[in-house]
């Protein structure tokens, strides 16, 4: 237990690539499996490439979404894991943080939250 790091409900992410970085404020979401980047945000850094498509499940349905790879600094580490594009633009976060990369050494404590957004699309 003293190797992982302790996250809240949300949480400021870097978001790294060759021709940039940017730090944005993330949702970290146990439910869901793949994390997630708005797709216009993947742009502006420049990720990529597509690697392949995935089926994802939200609440408008099922949908088939590019997959790209990404690298993120969270909690002072950095980490690569597989980003799904989506546009997230009407979203509060720009970023999701799913269990993909939770798995790597993270635990989550909604206490530490500093930020509470109630929203019911994320």
């Amino acid at each position: 237990m003293k190797d992982k790091i302790i996250l809240g409900l949300t949480e400021d992410v870097m978001v790294i690539s060759d021709s940039g970085r940017q730090t944005v404020h993330a949702r970290i979401d146990t439910g869901a499996t793949t994390s997630s980047i708005d797709a216009n945000l993947a742009a502006e850094l420049k990720l990529g490439p597509i690697e392949k498509t995935k089926k994802v499940k939200s609440a408008n349905g099922m949908k088939l979404r590019p997959v790209i790879r990404g690298r993120v600094q969270i909690g002072g580490k950095t980490f690569d894991g597989l980003f799904t594009l989506a546009d997230r633009s009407h979203m509060t976060y720009r970023v999701l943080i799913g269990q993909d990369i939770l798995r790597q050494g993270f635990l989550i404590d909604p206490n530490k939250d500093t930020l509470l957004v109630e929203e019911d699309d994320e």
